[in-house]
């Protein structure tokens, strides 16, 4: 079964934003290698600090969201995909193209 077009175009920014976010974080790696920086003592320590924590948290972010969006990928593969885990009627379409990962109706989404 093919991907719906919001999973799919999801799927793949995110993939991207992972290579963009992995790549960023290895400069940072690579540059204070080169650096002399002391973070508790140097006035710019704490920025390469804040850095590489700014860039940690988008990554581990970004890879939360692609495992959503992979669960996704295998709900459509089993044909699961479009039904509310919780009460088994359909998600709303427009709900599918906003959020491709969501697993919940509108209906029981607002109940929680």
């Amino acid at each position: 079964m093919e991907l719906p077009d919001a999973l799919e175009r999801d799927l793949a920014d995110v993939v991207a934003q992972i290579a963009d976010l992995t790549a960023e974080r290895d400069s940072i790696i690579a540059a204070a290698i080169d650096a002399n920086l002391d973070d508790e003592h140097d006035p710019d320590g704490s920025t390469v600090a804040f850095e590489r924590a700014r860039v940690a948290a988008l990554l581990a972010a970004a890879t939360a969201r692609r495992a959503e969006l992979e669960q996704a990928a295998r709900r459509v593969a089993d044909g699961t995909y479009g039904v509310c885990e919780r009460c088994g009627r359909p998600i709303g379409a427009e709900r599918a193209a906003a959020l491709p990962a969501t697993t919940t109706c509108i209906t029981c989404a607002l109940e929680t």
